[in-house]
């Protein structure tokens, strides 16, 4: 008579959630508390001003993560409910994590952290880093090593965050080093660790359906619609947001019709490749954020967009493969194409704009 596995394992996750779900209560009990509230009727109209301007990026960004991300991580059929449950919960999870740390760090001030909406929008951005770079090792790994890998992956995070904008002074309103580039080789990173030399072969399973496929570019049209709030929501309100939203929209455009051509020109049967269309099209989006605020002209937009979306679909194609073959690397979800490539694309078009723009421009 075979022995039953151990009960433990399956207690690990809830036992560990339950336990930091307690102990945060217990930080926030002591520590955590809202500003005072204004006397002043001017401060009022001003704290009511920053609410409107910024909670309703807040709820795009709300329905990027939650629905959109969580979607396009759906493309592996045996695996969608998995991925929708664990991109929420690492979602919040992470969240209240990066609060408790940003409080720490940034916003503790006699013996309280202060608490507002753009602290919880900030800490939000820390944990869009855990749910990307987790992307790299999708359907191989348990939810428990998923919180390990959200939990140190967040105070790396904001370490690489202040290094890069506080100490270098880096313009990155969108985030496109430090939240894309940085969540993309961190993943990279943490699947070479978790899987070293080891080749996975592609299992039946990982075969994408045209169902999954489907629900997964759900994702993608979700995430096109709402991006230019992820990248505007904290540039300053008036001529830099106008500017960033412009310019997302415009960057993703080029993207999504760029992605179209390129996928029917490497494909060899001419047809368009789901997994093409579900990334490429949101390459623009990640590749503008360093430069959207800046008095760039339009065509700089449309043709960030274009060179990201090419560089995505080419990944997909070429270097992926040669990746994997060369160093078992192994990226599940392609976060190098659609994170990293139009990444380091954006980083370069941000240190040409400051090279090139006029000292007497904004």
């Amino acid at each position: 008579m075979a022995t039953p596995p151990p009960a433990w394992p399956r207690r690990l996750l809830p036992l560990s959630l339950g336990l930091f779900q307690g102990a945060l209560l217990l930080f926030f009990a002591l520590f955590v508390t809202y500003g005072e509230p204004s006397a002043q009727k001017e401060e009022a109209n001003l704290v009511a001003k920053q609410v409107y301007s910024i909670f309703p990026f807040f709820q795009d960004i709300q329905v990027m993560l939650v629905v959109g991300l969580g979607l396009l991580l759906t493309f592996l059929p045996r695996y969608g409910l998995s991925a929708l449950t664990h991109n929420f919960l690492l979602l919040n999870f992470s969240t209240q994590w990066a609060l408790v740390l940003q409080g720490l760090l940034h916003h503790f001030h006699h013996g309280q952290v202060h608490l507002d909406l753009r602290n919880l929008l900030t800490a939000e951005f820390a944990a869009v880093t855990v749910v990307i770079s987790v992307g790299a090792v999708l359907g191989r790994t348990s939810p428990f090593q998923l919180l390990v890998v959200a939990a140190c992956e967040v105070p790396v995070y904001l370490a690489s965050e202040w290094a890069i904008v506080t100490q270098l002074g880096v313009l990155d309103v969108g985030g496109t080093i430090t939240i894309h580039v940085f969540s993309c080789y961190f993943g990279l990173g943490v699947s070479k660790a978790l899987f070293g030399a080891a080749r996975w072969t592609v299992h039946p399973k990982e075969t994408p359906t045209p169902l999954s496929d489907l629900l997964s570019l759900v994702g993608t049209l979700i995430l096109w619609v709402f991006w230019p709030s992820f990248v505007a929501v904290l540039c300053q309100p008036g001529d830099a947001q106008h500017r960033a939203i412009l310019n997302t929209i415009l960057a993703m455009s080029a993207s999504a019709v760029t992605t179209v051509v390129a996928s029917s020109l490497t494909e060899r049967d001419g047809k368009l490749s789901p997994s093409h269309l579900q990334n490429g099209s949101l390459a623009g989006g990640v590749a503008i954020g360093a430069v959207a605020d800046m008095a760039l002209p339009p065509v700089a937009a449309l043709a960030l967009g274009s060179l990201s979306a090419a560089a995505c679909v080419l990944g997909f194609r070429f270097l992926t493969p040669l990746l994997a073959r060369k160093l078992a690397l192994q990226d599940q979800c392609g976060i190098h194409n659609l994170h990293g490539l139009p990444g380091i694309l954006g980083a370069a078009a941000s240190a040409v704009a400051v090279l090139v723009t006029p000292e007497d421009t904004s």
